[in-house]
């Protein structure tokens, strides 16, 4: 039984629909794993009542049973812990909010409940998802199921432990600067940062990277992603930036990928330092395209590197949210989170200026770019993860990290709100795994979604998964 919680979720729904085994069993192995692996993963940090979970899974057996089944009947949950569910902690990763319980579903977890997903619990994340590692003063260093003296990243980071090791069916990301796909190439998973606006955000008084930031799926395949998004997006009253439903389901699109598709091939974008066997790695996967029916050019250069100017606008947004509380609680934040807020403090009118040029100048690149090609491929992330406890690397070979680092290739297409997907393009030397990212014209969620998709039947790139 135990081994469906290392299938796709599509694979689960049809298992449960032939009735191979219950809702109410699937709850019960998948508690059971959650507890095998707390001291190893640390993916999750709070869980609901296991009665109450159970009495939950039997009413979905109720509802397959007599042919009413949604989307998603049955199917455990984990929400990362800076998303909303009612009657659960948000503690943000954060001291000050570590008895913050709330009252509302956030509107994806709202529509994923609808569709049939159960809530199990709250997936780990940093204080306020402000670093790729997933480690917080609360509840410890989650740790990679592929070798667990890595981080799984961040900020998705409980997460993607828990999908890639196998420990629950489906789990909520979300992505500010990379940290759905951070995360999800860390630990060999797919992982789609939508559009902005294609999942609605909210409600929350304190989600940070208000222009910047999206919920995505993090899966163990591309069609579940496609599931996911089919499940969750569609405008919503409470976000004025949220898209209007596309009127297709990208589950029924995936495999409509046109020929004849143009990608460029971008290995630094003029400024990340990647490392050497990871870089190998990528460019084998991208050799591959042409198989695909999608010429692929190499491209020199890039956009102006944009850490700095990210880095400040999103200290600034988390000291306008936490002002009023740092004369109390300064020491219970973390260090290293105090001080990437207090940042902020180089923001003036000259600066805020400096950031919207440079974002200006990203998107006039972009669209450039989109003119001659359909996608853009880069690495993911530009080197082995690190440690389970940080901290990022400051060099690579020799070669000094940029502002951006590990988000070198993620941060961008943060800032210029194209979709952009990573899938597994294989091992570093280290037998960890490597990302390929793949980019699409803004709103064309559905192009990551089938170029993805290609790559993954070609390669059977999401056939092995760690065991622990």
């Amino acid at each position: 039984m135990k081994q469906w919680l290392q299938r796709p979720v599509t694979e689960v729904i049809s298992a449960l629909t032939r009735r191979d085994f219950s809702a109410e069993e699937l709850m019960q192995v998948t508690l059971d794993r959650i507890e095998e692996t707390a001291e190893d993963l640390v993916a999750f940090t709070s869980l609901r009542e296991r009665e109450a979970l159970l009495a939950d899974a039997r009413a979905a057996d109720g509802r397959i049973a007599a042919g009413n089944s949604r989307p998603l009947e049955g199917i455990p949950l984990g929400v990362k812990d800076l998303e909303d569910v009612a009657g659960m902690v948000t503690s943000y990763g954060s001291v000050p909010f570590k008895d913050n319980r709330v009252d509302t579903d956030s509107i994806q977890v709202e529509r994923l409940r609808g569709a049939g997903a159960i809530v199990v619990g709250k997936t780990n994340a940093p204080e306020f998802g402000y670093t790729a590692i997933s480690k917080n003063l609360i509840f410890g260093a989650s740790r990679n199921p592929w070798n667990l003296d890595h981080t799984p990243g961040g900020s998705s980071g409980g997460s993607s432990a828990a999908i890639a090791g196998g420990v629950i069916s489906l789990a909520t990301a979300s992505d500010g600067g990379g940290s759905v796909r951070i995360p999800a190439s860390i630990t060999g998973c797919f992982g789609h940062k939508v559009s902005y606006g294609r999942i609605p955000n909210g409600p929350s008084h304190l989600w940070v990277m208000d222009d910047t930031a999206v919920h995505g799926p993090l899966t163990r395949s591309v069609e579940d992603a496609a599931l996911h998004l089919d499940v969750v997006m569609g405008s919503h009253p409470l976000d004025p930036n949220s898209l209007p439903h596309p009127g297709v389901s990208y589950r029924e699109l995936l495999d409509d990928l046109p020929r004849g598709l143009r990608a460029a091939y971008l290995p630094d974008l003029g400024y990340a330092v990647v490392q050497s066997d990871v870089a190998e790695v990528v460019e084998r996967a991208v050799a591959l395209f042409p198989d695909l029916g999608i010429e692929v050019e190499a491209v020199s250069g890039g956009p102006p590197e944009p850490g700095f100017e990210w880095g400040i606008s999103g200290a600034w947004e988390l000291l306008a949210r936490l002002h009023s509380m740092l004369p109390e609680h300064e020491e219970d934040f973390g260090r290293s989170f105090i001080r990437g807020v207090k940042l902020s403090s180089a923001m003036n009118a000259e600066r805020w200026g400096a950031m919207r040029r440079m974002r200006a100048e990203l998107n006039a690149w972009c669209a450039q770019m989109f003119e001659q090609y359909d996608i853009l491929l880069t690495p993911t992330i530009p080197y082995d993860p690190p440690a389970a406890a940080g901290p990022l690397a400051s060099e690579i070979e020799g070669r000094p990290q940029p502002a951006s680092n590990i988000g070198s290739f993620t941060i961008p297409f943060n800032l210029s709100w194209h979709p952009a997907g990573t899938v597994r393009a294989g091992l570093s030397q280290a037998g960890l795994p490597v990302g390929l990212q793949i980019i699409a014209p803004r709103h064309r969620d559905d192009r990551v979604l089938q170029v993805s998709r290609a790559f993954e039947r070609a390669t059977n790139c999401f056939a092995e998964w760690p065991q622990i």
